[in-house]
């Protein structure tokens, strides 16, 4: 059975394109990402020789690391096995039709101990928009179309990177909060992003204006800040992994400790009672 698509990587690539195309592109939370990455190698410790980026913006990042491959997300990421020690998959993953096999490409493509760096927009960016469009559709016409890409979860998208083998897998993410004029100009900046809806299965025929307007208003009423503006939140999310290697840390065994909980945290141990079942 063939596996249903989630993006039309065609409007994505002409939706990007787009934007490119703009005077000014809204691209400051890729700017934002760039610099959270910078810091995030900083705090690593490690000179690495060999970089690759997967990006959908590949100028802009091509800016922030000269010295980095740079590759599109493609289905087929062009990444030579074992010849990078950092790939960064960066702001694409959430567009990924099979994020696990992008994740598992970025892992073939690196060196024993080498990093994996995703970031990416989580499960509770956009929660605002898709509230209003989904209660103004459903109230004007009694009906629902998918509209704004689903996202994926924080607790579930940590477990990817155990999919993928990844050693010392860790997920985190923080929320980036927008003010914007109103749900009209937020929906332009989106498509100055490049992030206009790209679902395969968006609805193929103009949307009835009221839609547009009952959503409007309600974003203002629910979603509301000081000076009449209205909130955006863009969730972004990093997934960090190694690729494995003899000398990374390993957890130990279970009962192999050699100390008390209780004397570590200079503290009385306390004994429970025994439960029914440990009678």
């Amino acid at each position: 059975m063939k596996t249903p698509r989630l993006t039309d990587t065609r409007a994505l690539t002409r939706n990007r394109a787009r934007a490119m195309a703009l005077p000014a592109p809204a691209l400051f939370l890729h700017e934002d990402i760039i610099a959270e990455v910078k810091e995030r190698l900083i705090e690593v410790n490690r000179t690495f020789t060999k970089l690759a980026i997967v990006t959908g913006f590949p100028d802009l990042w091509r800016e922030a690391f000269p010295e980095a491959d740079i590759v599109a997300d493609e289905g087929m990421l062009a990444l030579e096995p074992g010849a990078h020690d950092l790939v960064i998959h960066a702001m694409a993953l959430h567009w990924a039709n099979d994020p696990v096999g992008q994740i598992i490409q970025c892992k073939r493509a690196l060196r024993a101990d080498g990093l994996f760096l995703a970031a990416f927009f989580g499960g509770q960016t956009l929660h605002e928009l898709r509230a209003c469009l989904a209660e103004a559709e459903a109230a004007v016409t009694g009906g629902l179309s998918p509209r704004v890409l689903p996202m994926g979860e924080i607790r579930d998208l940590g477990g990817l990177l155990q999919r993928a083998g990844f050693a010392l897998p860790v997920a985190d993410s923080f929320t980036r909060t927008v003010h914007y004029r109103d749900m009209w100009h937020l929906m332009t900046d989106l498509r100055a992003m490049g992030e206009a809806s790209a679902l395969d299965a968006r609805l193929r025929r103009p949307t009835r204006r009221k839609v547009f307007e009952d959503a409007a208003e309600r974003y203002a009423r629910s979603f509301g800040v000081e000076g009449g503006r209205i909130a955006a939140s863009f969730e972004m999310v990093f997934l960090t992994g190694w690729s494995p290697h003899e000398s990374q840390q390993k957890p130990l065994r279970p009962g192999s400790a050699t100390h008390r909980l209780a004397d570590v945290l200079n503290a009385p141990e306390i004994i429970l009672p025994a439960t029914k079942d440990e009678t």
